[in-house]
């Protein structure tokens, strides 16, 4: 018997990526809208990209710490499902963004030590979703998709009142002992189902879902 677990493959960039994804059995599948990211996609690309997905499956915006006027710009152009926060965004910023445009709103929240969770609880009043990821290293260009993964036993047990998903250098390889010791039961894939920086791999794909499922 398999697990119920929902996997969101992002950073998709070409119209094969989503036709894989869904093929797949992604149920999320995610467009990143920021410049140095090596998956960053324009708005007409990604408006493309998202009406091929299927209707079920929810499509989400990468974001980091964009102004009203980008998002404006992005919620225009492409028909999206959830917008996704991965940068420094407050707790109240989180709400009005929420607000402004009556989207479900993911907050990405990046843990390297235990005196990170805490941020956890801030955002859960205001956010829709938590992405729980590792905390990218001092300096590092990117915010994540950095194939990075953190102590998963700081959130072992652990449980909010709110859906949420692990990210963090999960692949095929190590995806059930993930799920195993946090928990989880939604999942965020993106360098792990690449055979190169923003090159989507179909088999990684199916690989990692057979993995998380069994």
């Amino acid at each position: 018997m398999g697990r119920d677990i929902r996997i969101k493959m992002c950073g998709l960039t070409q119209p094969c990526d989503v036709a894989n994804a869904a093929k797949a059995g992604a149920h999320y599948v995610g467009f990143v809208f920021f410049q140095r990211s090596p998956r960053n996609v324009s708005h007409d690309t990604a408006a493309a990209l998202a009406r091929r997905a299927p209707a079920d499956i929810v499509k989400v915006a990468l974001t980091v710490d964009p102004d009203d006027a980008q998002l404006d710009a992005l919620v225009a152009a492409v028909p999206l499902d959830m917008l996704q926060l991965h940068g420094s965004e407050t707790p109240s910023r989180v709400a009005d963004i929420k607000a402004r445009y009556a989207l479900p709103v993911m907050k990405a929240v990046g843990i390297a030590g235990r005196e990170d969770l805490a941020q956890i609880d801030s955002y859960a009043p205001v956010a829709d979703q938590l992405l729980i990821d590792a905390k990218p290293p001092k300096g590092a260009p990117l915010p994540g998709g950095n194939a990075l993964a953190f102590d998963w036993s700081l959130i072992a047990g652990r449980d909010w009142a709110l859906p949420w998903m692990l990210a963090g250098g999960l692949t095929a390889g190590n995806v059930a002992e993930a799920v195993r010791r946090t928990g989880a039961t939604q999942l965020d894939v993106s360098s792990g189902i690449e055979s190169a920086p923003g090159i989507k791999d179909a088999a990684l794909m199916r690989a990692f879902v057979q993995a998380a499922q069994h």
